[in-house]
């Protein structure tokens, strides 16, 4: 049992899953931001994840997990605006109007950000439950042992 590698891979996760959490909460803060620094309003933000490690090829993990176990986690490669289009809405009132009287709003959605909330909390939840489960294995290895 290689419990450096197990931690690694859930601890990994962990790390991904935590900066996804905090891209969704500030995408869901700034729903109804109309004007940043860049100028123009918030573009919504997305995590890319990509798998750790150093085979490329199917073939060639299958391979490697054969010979000497699973080392693979994930890591975020970077964190991307998404390209759609702001919102826009007829507000003529509204300092950032534009000549027509619209307003250009984000183009996040807040019920999509809750179920990605959701997604990303259950995958973090998995991993926590992954470094307990390793941590009983790791304890009832230790009292047969003992």
């Amino acid at each position: 049992m290689d419990i450096d590698g197990t931690l690694g891979i859930s601890a990994s996760g962990l790390r991904a899953e935590r900066l996804r959490l905090d891209v969704i909460a500030s995408n869901l803060a700034n729903a109804n931001t109309t004007r940043t620094i860049e100028g123009g309003p918030y573009k919504r933000r997305n995590v890319v994840f990509v798998t750790q490690g150093n085979e490329a090829d199917f073939g060639a993990t299958l391979e490697s997990l054969a010979e000497e176990g699973a080392r693979q986690g994930v890591a975020v490669s970077d964190v991307i605006e998404d390209p759609t289009p702001p919102r826009m809405v007829f507000e003529p009132g509204h300092p950032d109007a534009n000549a027509e009287g619209y307003v250009a709003y984000p183009n996040v959605n807040p019920v999509a950000e809750t179920v990605d909330l959701m997604a990303a909390t259950r995958a973090y939840e998995a991993n926590v439950q992954a470094v307990n489960a390793t941590r009983r294995m790791a304890e009832a290895a230790l009292a047969i042992g003992g």
